[in-house]
């Protein structure tokens, strides 16, 4: 996949400093907790909030946009369930995607080194022929301890 290079360089990224487009028409929203929401025409077109971001958070938000059936299943550790109603890692940059394919984007991953880290490892996993519930036993495992409460993300089936 022609991401895989691009994941591993933007992991290892990640990893050294954990905490640190294609322009449509789109219609951007506050949601309650203040992340910004964005809706473009699909996956294959990234929300305006991510210019003036790192070619690393575009990197993520773009590989994330495409694997929304890996994320769903996998939780997030920084609090965003809490914070932001977060159901899963793939909230932390996608909220839904519509029946017609269009795509509302969230910000909050443009924040948060542990929902980058998280997606960018887990879709690099999974690059790498990992099944979702590996997976997800290695994120459990990896973040159980000094991280916050994982998002109550469903087991895959």
């Amino acid at each position: 996949m022609k991401y895989k290079r691009i994941i591993v360089l933007l992991l290892l990224t990640l990893i050294i400093s954990a905490c640190s487009s294609n322009k449509e028409q789109s219609h951007q929203a506050h949601s309650s907790n203040g992340d910004l929401q964005e809706k473009t025409a699909s996956a294959d077109v990234l929300p305006t909030f991510l210019k003036g971001q790192s070619e690393e958070v575009r990197l993520v938000y773009q590989a994330a946009g495409k694997s929304t059936e890996l994320l769903q299943w996998i939780p997030c550790y920084c609090g965003c369930a809490e914070s932001a109603g977060h159901k899963s890692s793939m909230n932390c940059f996608v909220k839904k995607i519509n029946k017609d394919g269009s795509v509302v984007w969230d910000d909050h991953g443009t924040r948060c080194g542990v929902c980058l880290q998280i997606a960018a490892e887990s879709i690099k996993m999974k690059q790498e022929g990992k099944s979702i519930k590996e997976i997800r036993h290695y994120i459990n495992e990896k973040y159980k301890e000094g991280y916050a409460k994982p998002t109550k993300t469903p087991m895959p089936l």
